[in-house]
């Protein structure tokens, strides 16, 4: 397994270059740039825009410009942001941590339910409350986000049980600590109910599926036909094999911790890097979307590679060389 997980790791270190320039050459494809913005600014004078080109490169072809970015990425310098006037690792420092705290909500919210709820609705196959959970799941997966998220917000809007966007109050630093939690946990509600709703209502089918599969299987009859508790043959024979397919699927939900959120944050108004990604790319801030893009492609890749162990981990029979 340690062989495995270095190759794979080297592996992704020119993936993640051959990601990085694509992305870097389909924003130099796009007509303009972010100093073409700036030279609409009749306060900002022709020299210094030329000071800033000549600074970072952009008075070079597109090739040049990628090796001087590369360069500074091996020093770990991720650039300049032009957008927000702050270097792109502090950006990405400050909402990433946000970002984090809200997928990670969003996904305890999705998996602790739709896990139980999958194998409840599989052992009672066709009963009242296999039909009912069903039908739920069909409304969430076929409610768009967006639209969710103002049916949330109007709701909230008129009951005032919920705090209509951000992540904390204006006076949070004044707060004592468990109102800290509190106030930051009730942010959290509405653009975590909208972020795991069709996730749950996606996973719980799937989950519904495969154990269907599994207890149809012959190994499962001669479980019972030994006399084996029926608790002992679900969640000891069935479950174990029901549950691989959910672990990939795991796998690259962590790869959408950044950029499943993103529609979501800024509808919300919570302070993530969604909103911060969208105002990159419409204003060609090239070094915060390369920022961005790089940090997704870790994750994508990472999230493939904890996929992995987990399988092997779960299950004996999955070996790697």
């Amino acid at each position: 397994m340690t062989t495995y997980i270095i190759r794979r790791i080297l592996i992704s270190i020119p993936l993640l270059l051959a990601i990085s320039f694509i992305t870097f050459m389909f924003i130099q494809m796009a007509p303009g740039n972010y100093f073409d913005q700036m030279r609409m600014n009749p306060q900002i004078s022709e020299e210094t825009i030329k000071q800033y080109e000549s600074k970072y490169h952009f008075d070079k072809p597109a090739l040049i410009q990628y090796y001087y970015w590369l360069k500074s990425l091996i020093r770990l310098d991720f650039g300049y942001s032009f957008s927000m006037m702050s270097p792109v690792a502090d950006v990405i420092k400050t909402r990433l941590f946000n970002t984090f705290i809200l997928s990670l909500s969003a996904m305890l919210f999705t998996w602790l339910i739709a896990i139980p709820l999958g194998i409840y609705c599989a052992v009672n196959q066709n009963r009242f409350s296999d039909r009912f959970f069903s039908g739920l799941s069909f409304i969430g997966l076929s409610i768009p986000n967006f639209f969710f998220a103002m049916l949330l917000l109007y709701a909230a809007s008129i009951t005032g049980l919920l705090p209509l966007g951000g992540m904390r109050l204006a006076n949070h630093e004044e707060l004592p600590l468990f109102l800290k939690i509190w106030d930051v946990l009730t942010h959290l509600a509405i653009p975590t109910l909208v972020i795991g709703t069709s996730a749950l209502a996606g996973l719980q089918r799937i989950m519904r599926g495969n154990m269907l599969e599994v207890l149809r299987a012959q190994y499962i009859t001669t479980a019972r036909a030994k006399g084996l508790s029926e608790h002992r043959v679900i969640y000891k024979h069935a479950l174990r094999n029901a549950i691989n397919p959910m672990i990939t699927i795991f796998g690259y939900s962590l790869s959408g911790l950044l950029s499943g959120a993103a529609l979501t944050e800024i509808i919300t108004g919570w302070p993530g890097l969604g909103s911060v990604m969208l105002q990159a790319v419409r204003s060609q801030d090239i070094f915060l979307v390369m920022g961005s893009m790089l940090m997704g492609g870790v994750m994508l890749l990472g999230g493939n590679l904890v996929a992995d162990i987990l399988l092997a981990w779960s299950d004996p029979r999955i070996q790697y060389k």
